[in-house]
């Protein structure tokens, strides 16, 4: 399959050939559980303190004997702690075990946990070529995007030296994604108690321009919804936010890249 090359101003130069990696079906299943994977490693361990809730002086007796006991006072097996006395009568209350005021929990989260889920090699490597097809697949991606006219196309190596914000705004409008950009900035109020956890508004995701290196346009990071990734770093999550398909237009240079170095082969 090729592609049309487009400079910064919306010029032709010409095709390109995608690689083969761009040949993968469409597999949204194997994509979640690649993206599911990605997200377990960000996940922080959490537990409760081992000795939470049994920090008491808190013991329960059957002996028959035993004064302190709770034989024969027609109570509850609960471990109880003593909080007065007078003689063998005792005001006390329970304690410690998870059916009462302040004991442990049953079943508390334990910190050695493992959150990490894990995935194949072979079976991570073809949801990435899968989440790259789907990445220009019109079909797909109409779900989502609002797409221009002449979608799918790649920029060429000058994209990658664009370093203004407005240079790169002007640059994507030209191309036809001055709707797109529209749709990104518009805000969306938020409901339920995100609003008062300082997330007033939804964002909104927005084209992905994927380059072949560290360079200019990587630097851009003031456009709303629009993210720049290098092709080496390339991750499902970045080409399929949520598990959709996420509009994305490569550069030359990352193509030509991808093929050289045979990433996700």
């Amino acid at each position: 399959m090729k592609l049309p090359l487009l400079d910064t101003k919306a010029a032709s130069q010409g095709e390109t050939v995608l690689p083969s990696q761009f040949k993968e079906a469409y597999r949204p299943d194997l994509i979640k559980r690649a993206i599911q994977a990605l997200q377990s490693l960000l996940r922080q361990p959490y537990g409760a303190d081992p000795r939470a809730g049994m920090r008491h002086s808190a013991e329960v007796s059957r002996r028959r004997r035993k004064y302190r006991g709770s034989y024969g006072q027609g109570i509850s097996r609960v471990p109880r702690k003593i909080l007065s006395r007078r003689g063998t009568r005792f005001n006390w209350t329970g304690a410690q075990s998870p059916g009462t005021v302040g004991g442990r929990r049953a079943h508390p989260p334990k910190v050695e946990k493992k959150w990490e889920k894990k995935m194949n090699n072979k079976e991570q490597r073809k949801a990435m070529r899968s989440a790259l097809s789907a990445s220009i697949d019109p079909k797909l991606l109409k779900e989502r995007h609002l797409l221009p006219k002449q979608f799918p196309f790649a920029f060429t190596k000058d994209i990658e030296q664009v370093d203004k914000t407005k240079d790169l705004k002007n640059t994507l409008e030209s191309v036809g994604l001055k709707e797109e950009l529209q749709r990104v900035n518009t805000k969306t109020v938020r409901a339920g108690k995100g609003t008062m956890r300082g997330r007033k508004y939804k964002k909104k995701t927005g084209p992905l321009l994927v380059v072949s290196q560290d360079c200019a346009v990587k630097k851009i990071t003031s456009l709303e919804g629009i993210d720049v990734v290098d092709v080496h770093t390339l991750t499902a999550h970045d080409l399929a936010p949520g598990n959709m398909p996420r509009l994305t237009i490569y550069s030359q240079n990352a193509l030509k890249a991808m093929e050289e170095e045979k990433m996700f082969l």
